[in-house]
């Protein structure tokens, strides 16, 4: 919670424009933790995960600052392309590209994909040839409160074979990536995927093929309910991991950094819709607000992301509530399982502020599930 977003919110209230929840995110915040990055990791390129918010001011302050960029689209491509960007410094991170996508992105200058089988590399040798390409590994994403599945990735015996393809097919096989796991807590885990990642980089070596980059991925943290380590905590980590697993030959690196980069520049404001009990003995009260996991909360699927919720009646009394969204779907509930505790004296009308919610909220949000229009997003 920024200072700078408070008095937007309650200007916009003066104003007469409270209509309906919002997402306002500052972009001095974002600035700040670009410089976290740049300090911490400073060998390290920075390329922002797009997918975490495309907002244009976003991408036009990060292009000006010297960020370079991970897109999972053309669209992407083309929103960080309008910033003045070169494309140069965008990485095309998805692994599953249609071909002609592959084609599109190669007009528009970009060199750089990522592939994790050799179906993808060929498609890319028709239509992006002497591209580089870079192998995305499966790794453990143990410690992450968003971990990833197998959807994307190879084991790395695998890795070898693809890259080996990719260079045969007149590519340039050029690196190594992972990712350890969305909202990534421990700082360690870089570590097991740097161990797979040199061993792949001396077989290759020994086949006569010289890999240049390893992609770090994202997984940086934003804070919510719990405390996470500073990012200089996770660069020192990496850096050693680096040395141990590399010797003195560290490669070229780069970061992924999406909720790390905007997740705390960003809040909602919601209303409490509706309070109300099961049954006249139950000890667990509803909270019904007007947003929920189609309006932008995705990420609270499975209660995975627990953000932190202020109000103008936190310091009273508190009792366990449930947490719903507004829409006529029963999975629209965002806390249950565990349920937070909220003021006794909140009421219907009251306005929430959900803090951390700069990433993966607002591209989250449906076009107009139940009518619901998607959710609002204000940069200041």
């Amino acid at each position: 919670m920024t200072d700078r977003i408070i008095e937007f919110l309650n200007a916009r209230r003066r104003a007469g424009r409270d209509d309906g929840p919002c997402m306002v995110l500052d972009l001095n915040v974002v600035r700040s933790n670009y410089a976290a990055f740049a300090q911490s990791l400073p060998d390290t390129r920075v390329f922002y995960a797009v997918k975490a918010n495309p907002a244009p001011e976003i991408l036009s302050l990060l292009s000006d600052l010297g960020s370079c960029f991970d897109i999972a689209s053309v669209v992407e491509a083309e929103q960080v392309l309008a910033t003045g960007c070169s494309p140069d410094r965008i990485s095309f991170g998805n692994t599953i590209k249609k071909e002609r996508d592959i084609a599109r992105a190669y007009e528009l200058g970009i060199r750089l994909f990522a592939v994790d089988c050799d179906a993808e590399v060929e498609k890319i040798a028709r239509v992006a040839p002497n591209s580089k390409v870079f192998c995305r590994i499966l790794c453990d994403g143990a410690g992450a409160e968003w971990p990833l599945s197998r959807k994307f990735g190879c084991v790395p015996e695998m890795a070898v074979g693809v890259l080996e393809h990719a260079h045969r097919l007149g590519l340039q096989a050029y690196g190594v990536s992972f990712h350890v796991g969305s909202q990534q807590r421990n700082p360690r885990m870089w570590d097991g995927a740097l161990k797979s990642a040199s061993g792949i980089f001396r077989e290759l070596g020994e086949r006569g093929i010289h890999l240049q980059m390893v992609n770090l991925g994202g997984g940086f943290p934003t804070k919510y309910l719990k405390d996470v380590p500073a990012v200089r905590a996770y660069g020192q980590s990496i850096f050693r991991s680096l040395r141990k697993h590399f010797g003195n030959r560290i490669p070229e690196t780069i970061i992924e950094p999406g909720r790390g980069m905007v997740g705390n520049a960003g809040m909602i404001e919601a209303e409490v819709v509706l309070i109300s009990r099961k049954s006249a003995d139950d000890t667990v009260k509803w909270v019904y607000l007007d947003i929920g996991k189609f309006n932008g909360l995705a990420e609270t699927m499975d209660e995975m992301i627990r953000y932190p919720i202020r109000t103008d009646f936190d310091g009273d009394e508190v009792e366990a509530c449930v947490l719903a969204g507004p829409t006529c779907d029963s999975v629209d509930v965002l806390y249950e399982k565990d349920p937070y505790f909220l003021p006794v004296s909140l009421e219907i009308g009251a306005k929430v502020l959900i803090e951390g919610t700069g990433a993966y909220t607002t591209t989250y949000s449906a076009v107009g599930f139940n009518g619901f229009p998607p959710l609002k997003s204000y940069v200041i």
